[in-house]
């Protein structure tokens, strides 16, 4: 076990703050570990440090300051796991209250101004001999293309993810981005097929990313839209690229783009408040964004930030895990096909309990 994972175990029984993370198809584990507990928060987002924000943009980011933790970086030593996938039963009335809630915003949609909507849920399933070091391990094997972590404060709570999204990647003043909608399950030795839901959602959140930079940001590029797999999943990516005009900055890129069409929906405040008005729960730290803030790149002169929409991700407490999971909503969607969808996206969190 290498020299990182050795410090987490204690820390953590300490209630010591730490995050423990791998950037997609990476082969190092880094870490920011805190010597006490006091709370931080990001003001401008021009400190430097590990941010973990909510998805109500009104509330407050956690910062992780640079300057008060203890930075680690290691390459990867895993042995593989050969471990069964946990079994789950689901619960009929969390079927029927999401199924529910999706019915009412198809007719939302049909009866307004409203696009799209994303409808999630929370899930919670009990943890048998719960052991932090083997999940974060089964996670970092398991999605190697996904931004992979274990955050902890003692005054927030314990919360892994294995989130497939990035929100944005900064260096000095050129960034990149992407859209990222559209699911379906990934099946061996066979071309995905994306039917026109799936196809226009995708298309919203591109526009959307589109149109909020105009203004912020040069030379705007955007590439082919193509399939990618994460996990058990299949999705439909478009990377987006530019420069940061010289009148803007990280913060105002941030405040443009989150929450994205494929975490809230189109229009952005529409969605927001329908969400808020019938998820009837507090999504906290899902659907937010969280990585590296403003960190020195040992690549080039400068600083650098790599942020990640926290989805596939729950939090542990007290030997229960809260999963949360979502799905885009559009005029064309079927409330049976999205719950099922939403099973689908559970797994990734499931099969590592």
């Amino acid at each position: 076990m290498i020299h990182l994972f050795d410090k987490i175990i204690p820390h953590y029984k300490q209630d010591l703050p730490f995050v423990v993370y791998r950037k997609p198809n990476s082969n190092s584990v880094s870490s920011f570990l805190l010597p006490d507990a006091t709370i931080a928060y990001t003001a401008s987002f021009k400190e430097k440090g590990f941010v973990f924000a909510p998805f109500h943009n009104d509330e407050k980011a956690i910062l992780f300051p640079e300057e008060k933790a203890l930075f680690l970086t290691e390459e990867l030593q895993l042995e593989t796991f050969n471990y069964k996938e946990s079994v789950f039963n689901e619960e009929v009335s969390s079927r029927e209250k999401h199924i529910k809630i999706v019915e009412n915003a198809i007719k939302e949609i049909n009866a307004s101004s409203l696009k799209k909507v994303v409808i999630s849920r929370e899930e919670i399933v009990n943890i048998s001999n719960f052991n932090l070091l083997e999940i974060f391990k089964k996670l970092l094997i398991t999605y190697k293309n996904a931004f992979v972590y274990v955050w902890f404060h003692p005054k927030v709570g314990l919360w892994f993810g294995a989130t497939p999204e990035t929100l944005l990647k900064v260096e000095n003043n050129s960034f990149k981005t992407m859209s990222l909608a559209g699911t379906q399950v990934y099946k061996e030795h066979t071309t995905p097929i994306w039917k026109s839901k799936e196809l226009e959602e995708q298309q919203l959140v591109t526009d959307f990313i589109k149109n909020q930079l105009d203004g912020i940001a040069d030379t705007l590029e955007i590439d082919k839209t193509e399939t990618i797999k994460a996990g058990n999943l299949l999705h439909l990516r478009t990377k987006v690229s530019g420069e940061l005009k010289k009148s803007s900055n990280l913060e105002a890129l941030i405040r443009a783009l989150h929450p994205t069409p494929a975490v809230c929906g189109l229009p952005r405040n529409i969605a927001k408040d329908f969400i808020v008005h019938n998820e009837n729960y507090h999504r906290s730290y899902y659907t937010g964004f969280l990585g590296e803030l403003n960190v020195q790149n040992s690549k080039f002169d400068g600083k650098s930030s790599a942020l990640f929409v926290n989805l596939r991700c729950m939090k542990v407490e007290n030997s229960k895990a809260s999963i949360f999971v979502g799905g885009g909503i559009t005029k064309d969607s079927h409330a049976e096909k999205e719950w099922e969808e939403t099973v689908s996206k559970a797994k990734t969190m499931k099969r590592v309990l």
